[in-house]
């Protein structure tokens, strides 16, 4: 008795300092980790104001293992490197700036993404744009038929529909002719549909894998940590990456989503297979090398372009500093397509501070978005960049779902990222970056195409809406960094 009488009178003493104790590692590790102050003042309060379960959800939610991992398991898996063709040297910002005379001043922007990337930029490259309502799919079909050596494909999202099934019999068919075939597929976006797409891949004699299985509870902290990259290399030498995701809605016709997609040939790809074989030694341990994987690759066309793997690991805010670069250098125009646009505040001030030096600022977004909470909080923060004089227009639909951005008719970014806090910190993303005029043009008549069909949103149509509808949209703006 007198034994558990003490325990009641010590018990609640020893709670209270665990509690504290956990409190104070907890709070400390956030004041240290956090990058954003407001992130930290915020985690902290929340650790203190409910005490245990702020450090439990702190421990859930805030602490980004997958950095930690990824580094672990990169350090371990020493997966192949492509190698130039000895004739291709990496252009330094100098070289850009005399191969390039009218977009000299662009050459400050490759500095950046040099600083940040670790990757060169390379010459002699040629970018192919390709759209979903016509040929997107046609080409990646007919490069996976032609597959002789290698063939690696990254999705998010791979359905099992019609779209999927087309994909899985041309890679069992590439199978069947001895070509070494990969798939890696996000495992929040295989269950898109079901059963998932991997197993008919795996019953069709080809080699899938699933990204962050998140299944098992120990996974939730990383069902927002998604590889929402879309990378496919044939033969380590031809190229594919975009926006598209493989599922039926964007099979050809006029009824299609609207995406964009690129094809690629030249040393750019390297890039790819490099980040494709990161991601593969990171989910299975194989490592991908040799010639059947990277092959010397030589000129194919004009353009300069780099591969921008970008995520919650060592390439962590990769493109967010590219975008802001490219914000700073621009002189003329900056023209951008996206489905999600929910920036933060540095990106805003950016954007900004471009229209206010006279650069014309154009945004193009879907008038009728898919996801309703994302088009409510992006709709609550327009007035900030309109206000200083970017333009926001509205394009009618059908879904559009393409990314892109070019720069002083110069310079483009192609690829997967969003302008959204879920691209640009907490997914695995890849872009590429290309300095060529005329790719540059060809993609303004995208953005010509798209503005034919779309309406200007004005100022003062923002600010007419109604006070429910202004509580509503800046309620879901506050879910912002989770959206």
């Amino acid at each position: 008795m007198d034994v558990l009488q003490r325990v009641r009178e010590v018990g609640p003493h020893v709670v209270a300092v665990l509690t504290v104790l956990v409190s104070v590692l907890a709070s400390g590790h956030a004041v240290l980790r956090k990058r954003d102050v407001r992130a930290a003042v915020s985690w902290v309060g929340l650790i203190w104001l409910v005490p245990v379960l702020g450090a439990v959800l702190y421990l859930l939610l805030g602490i980004n293992r997958i950095r930690r991992r990824a580094r672990s398991l990169t350090s371990r898996q020493k997966h192949g490197r492509f190698q130039p063709a000895p004739s291709m040297v990496p252009l330094t910002a100098q070289a850009l700036a005399e191969a390039l005379p009218s977009g000299a001043h662009l050459a400050s922007l490759a500095r950046v993404v040099d600083a940040v990337v670790h990757r060169p930029l390379l010459p002699g490259n040629r970018v192919t744009v390709l759209e979903s309502r016509t040929n997107a799919y046609p080409a990646m079909l007919e490069a996976i038929a032609s597959a002789r050596v290698s063939l690696s494909l990254c999705s998010y999202i791979f359905d099992n529909d019609m779209a999927g099934r087309r994909f899985v019999e041309a890679l069992s068919e590439a199978v069947k002719r001895g070509v070494e075939v990969r798939v890696l597929v996000d495992a929040l976006g295989s269950r898109y549909t079901w059963p998932p797409i991997t197993r008919r891949l795996r019953r069709a004699g080809v080699r899938a894998a699933r990204f962050l299985p998140t299944l098992m509870p120990k996974r939730l902290p990383f069902m927002n940590l998604r590889n929402h990259r879309k990378v496919m290399v044939v033969d380590g030498r031809v190229g594919f990456t975009g926006g598209m995701n493989i599922r039926a809605h964007f099979l050809p016709g006029e009824d299609a989503a609207r995406d964009l997609h690129f094809r690629l040939e030249g040393p750019v790809v390297g890039h790819l297979q490099e980040t494709f074989a990161e991601d593969w030694a990171f989910t299975t341990g194989e490592r991908l090398s040799g010639e059947a994987w990277f092959p010397p690759l030589g000129p194919a066309g004009p353009v300069m372009a780099r591969g921008i793997p970008d995520g919650p690991d060592e390439d962590f805010e990769n493109v967010r500093w590219t975008l802001l670069g490219a914000l700073a250098s621009a002189r003329d125009s900056v023209r951008i397509i996206t489905p999600y646009f929910l920036p933060d505040q540095g990106l805003i001030t950016a954007l900004n501070v471009a229209a206010l030096r006279g650069v014309r600022v154009d945004l193009l977004l879907p008038e009728r978005g898919n996801l309703p909470f994302v088009q409510w909080a992006s709709m609550a923060q327009l007035w900030q960049v309109m206000k200083p004089g970017c333009r926001v227009f509205l394009t009618a639909p059908p879904f559009d779902h393409a990314k892109l951005m070019v720069v002083d008719g110069m310079w483009s970014l192609i690829g997967s990222a969003n302008w959204d806090p879920r691209s640009l910190r907490l997914n695995f993303e890849f872009d590429v970056e290309c300095y060529d005029a005329e790719l540059a043009r060809r993609l303004e008549t995208v953005v010509d195409e798209r503005l034919s069909r779309a309406r200007p949103l004005t100022l003062e149509e923002v600010e007419r809406r109604s006070l429910p509808i202004r509580l509503r949209d800046g309620l879901a703006r506050l879910l912002s960094p989770y959206l």
